[in-house]
């Protein structure tokens, strides 16, 4: 029987990200719940599906939830898919789960796209540790944030909109230093991707110079200098461990 929640993640451009397992929990539950019921309502017709849709997002799932409780008391099973990507980060989901879980109703998260992890991987800056920060404060604390961000040695991943990239960049290079190396992914997957890597100072002249910038924006940022000092140590000892077991 399937759980009375299921987050599924859905393609973040490449609509053949999708998976097997994917596929087959849309056409089994009864509702899907998503951000945007026209975005998810083009996906669910290029998989041949036909699902009611019920609209959740930022603005109305605190009034959602307890509806929600009540029907999956009553049997009813859901999808939660965001617009791209996996529902749960930097998308709504965070809330319901925690009040499925409380409840005792079953909740499953299958894996699949997220922006974050290709951006990651193709920064070459290394995956052993990290830090996903998201989306940073708009406004209030922004700055705040970054200050305390400046000495993180873990690669920093962050998301970001088009249109406030330019002064994000502006921004880092001012706290973290212009010659931080960072790595910027957009429309990943699709058709016109691009990843640019080099310093911030050099990222911030060339998409300060661009009369337009689209898609969603992921940008990796090199840790501070004593993180890399580490990285090369542990590749080192990691040799050496090697060459011993030869």
């Amino acid at each position: 029987m399937l759980p009375a929640l299921t987050l599924v993640p859905t393609p973040i451009g490449n609509l053949e990200d999708i998976t097997l397992r994917a596929i087959r929990i849309l056409a089994e539950v009864d509702t899907v719940l998503c951000e945007d019921t026209r975005t998810s309502g083009r996906l669910l017709q290029h998989l041949g599906l036909k699902k009611p849709l019920l609209p959740y997002h930022l603005h109305n799932e605190h009034q959602q939830v307890a509806r929600l409780l009540e029907r999956m008391g009553r049997g009813e099973t859901f999808a939660l898919v965001s617009d791209a990507g996996t529902p749960g980060i930097s998308d709504p989901g965070f809330l319901l789960v925690r009040e499925c879980l409380a409840a005792g109703l079953g909740v499953e998260c299958l894996p699949g796209a997220t922006a974050l992890v290709p951006a990651l991987l193709k920064s070459g800056f290394g995956a052993e540790r990290f830090v996903f920060e998201g989306f940073l404060p708009a406004k209030k604390g922004r700055q705040t944030r970054l200050a305390e961000l400046a000495t993180e040695t873990r690669t920093l991943i962050f998301y970001e909109s088009p249109h406030r990239i330019v002064k994000t960049l502006q921004q880092l290079g001012e706290v973290f230093g212009p010659d931080r190396r960072a790595s910027l992914s957009r429309e990943l997957t699709k058709l016109f991707e691009e990843t640019r890597t080099d310093t911030l100072a050099a990222l911030l002249a060339d998409f300060a110079a661009r009369p337009a910038i689209k898609g969603e924006i992921v940008l990796v940022v090199e840790g501070a200098a004593v993180e890399r000092k580490e990285r090369r140590s542990m590749r080192d000892d990691a040799q050496d461990d090697e060459a011993d077991v030869v």
